[in-house]
């Protein structure tokens, strides 16, 4: 069992047989304004042109509440990211991070919660780029047959229910061969080939891509809201709160999903120039940046129009279609395309990195690890990850990938704040990042106090129903419990061991997130793991690097 929690250490001098966490064989390309654009390019895409209207729709104009918890949430985990990487500079995000906090168990479940983040997160942002850069074609007077733009899955389910539209159109329409109808998304197929390619060439290719098209992504999201906001009728901002709070956490999975990818700076620490300093700031820079524009696009897209017909794909086009601003359609679907093939080019550069970092330690077989002799990136692993998201596109859907991708790493960055607790404190060094150390003694069990307290005055009924099986809470009556449960622990842990304030913070608003997944979530996120864990026992477990030096580690 103690081989399990094996940990590698934290330092680079402490590691016995040589190097353990890699630095040798990566280009040192990036400065800080590089970072921060790679974290606004992987922020930025499809939570902001695709999945927030799915989260307006339930929420309506008091999704903003969600868009500032979710920011909130992922600032303290931010700073915990932030603290780590100033400890560890090395590639593996937080895989890294939990190997020398947890152990190696952890350390692979991370890792494998990660490669939900960012590989199967790069497939819903492909389905998405399609459907924009579809519209950019037909704008163009170029027309794909529909067979061509949609996912076979998705297909076959409008034609199931006989629903008129491009997928029964596809359908029906769709050469057969050998009794399968040929239907694939060939846009978000061809979009991951081209990503994939990029990444394998090498980082400063891929760097001065994305920073070009997060100046022109910015540029338009300005203009957008410059735009809509003449458009804005304040009276649709009331009711604020149209569906309660309730109708706000339903967003939660699609919110969320908007945040994801500012961690992906992380992995590219062995690639930076000064890791310890920039790695924290461009976290940091970036997320606060993106927040802002989060919360003005929530604002401006709630007032153009009801709430209610933000339900679709592509809000921020469906708005200015409502309103008839026409000339608008065209530049919203060219930001959409180039927002979106940065996420995915940040994301296709962050999975292959942390597969390097788990082929190091031996988690992975040795083709992982290697490092291509001209470009120096880690080109098998890049080729690999082009294929674990071109391979599903043909026949999964936008839905599902959307809610698996943002438990798994809510769930990772639950792992993350707790593994800075479990950190020896450190004293301030001279340069580099350091999280600032509040005594959360008295804090946490005084904000739980004042957290009951609140919801007791302002939701009567509350506490009783979350025992109530049949009460109004239902699918998150099990998840609520949970939450509360370890809002006590982390409360009482904090004022036994004098556990920092802004880790527990993260660790237990990260929870809170958690709460608003489905059951259905929960499941499929088990099933991965439990797949993850046959995998570890197979291989990694029996070939982990820590197996061969001292137990002491």
């Amino acid at each position: 069992m103690h081989q399990l929690f094996r940990r590698k250490p934290a330092t680079h001098d402490a590691a016995p047989e040589g190097e353990l966490h890699g630095g040798a064989g990566l280009g040192r390309h990036l400065t800080l304004r590089d970072l921060t654009f790679f974290g606004i390019a992987a922020i930025i895409g499809a939570g902001s042109f695709s999945s927030m209207g799915q989260a307006c729709a339930s929420g309506g104009p008091g999704v903003v509440l969600l868009f500032v918890l979710c920011a909130v949430a992922c600032g303290f985990t931010a700073l915990c990211y932030a603290e780590f990487a100033a400890r560890v500079p090395a590639s593996g995000s937080a895989y890294t991070y939990a190997y020398v906090s947890f152990g190696e168990l952890f350390a692979w479940i991370i890792g494998w919660a990660l490669l939900m983040e960012y590989s199967i997160g790069n497939i819903y942002v492909a389905f998405s780029w399609s459907g924009y850069f579809t519209n950019l074609l037909d704008a163009a007077g170029l027309h794909l047959p529909e067979w061509l733009t949609i996912n076979h899955r998705s297909a076959a389910a409008a034609a199931k229910a006989l629903t008129p539209g491009e997928g029964l159109t596809a359908w029906t329409t769709a050469p057969v061969i050998a009794g399968v109808r040929i239907i694939l998304d060939l846009p978000a197929f061809a979009i991951n080939v081209l990503i994939t390619a990029l990444c394998y060439v090498g980082v400063r290719e891929s760097r001065n891509a994305s920073n070009v098209m997060v100046i022109i992504k910015l540029l338009i999201i300005a203009l957008v809201i410059g735009v809509g906001i003449a458009y804005v009728d304040i009276d649709r901002w009331t009711p604020f709160l149209p569906n309660g709070f309730g109708g706000v956490m339903a967003g939660a999975s699609a919110v969320f999903f908007a945040y994801i990818g500012f961690d992906a700076v992380s992995t590219l620490a062995e690639e930076s120039r000064d890791p310890q300093r920039d790695l924290p700031r461009g976290m940091m820079l970036s997320l606060v940046i993106c927040t802002v524009v989060y919360i003005l696009l929530a604002l401006v897209l709630t007032g153009m129009v009801p709430f209610a017909q933000l339900g679709v794909s592509d809000p921020l086009a469906e708005v200015f279609a409502l309103r008839g601003v026409k000339w608008m359609l065209l530049l919203v679907s060219i930001a959409a395309v180039v927002a979106m093939t940065s996420v995915m080019l940040v994301f296709q550069l962050g999975q292959p990195r942390i597969w390097m970092s788990m082929s190091r330690d031996g988690l992975l077989p040795k083709p992982f690890a290697r490092i291509h002799p001209r470009y120096r990136t880690p080109g098998f692993s890049t080729l690999v990850t082009g294929l674990v998201v071109g391979v599903p596109i043909l026949f999964t859907d936008e839905a599902f990938i959307l809610d698996f991708t943002s438990i798994g790493t809510l769930f990772a960055f639950v792992l993350v704040c707790g593994g800075v607790l479990l950190m020896p404190r450190r004293e301030r060094g001279a340069s580099g990042f350091h999280l600032p150390y509040i005594n959360g003694r008295w804090v946490v069990p005084a904000l739980l106090l004042l957290a009951v307290v609140l919801v007791r005055l302002g939701v009567p009924g509350y506490f009783g129903d979350l025992f109530d099986p049949a009460g109004q809470h239902g699918d998150q009556r099990i998840p609520l419990l949970v939450f509360w449960a370890v809002c006590t622990g982390m409360a009482a842990l904090s004022f036994v061991h004098r556990w920092s304030l802004i880790p527990v913070l993260g660790l237990v608003s990260c929870c809170y997130l958690l709460t608003g997944m489905a059951a259905s979530n929960w499941k499929w996120f088990g099933t991965w793991l439990v797949i993850g864990l046959v995998c570890y026992f197979a291989y990694g477990y029996r070939h982990s690097r820590l197996a061969r030096l001292p137990r002491t580690l």
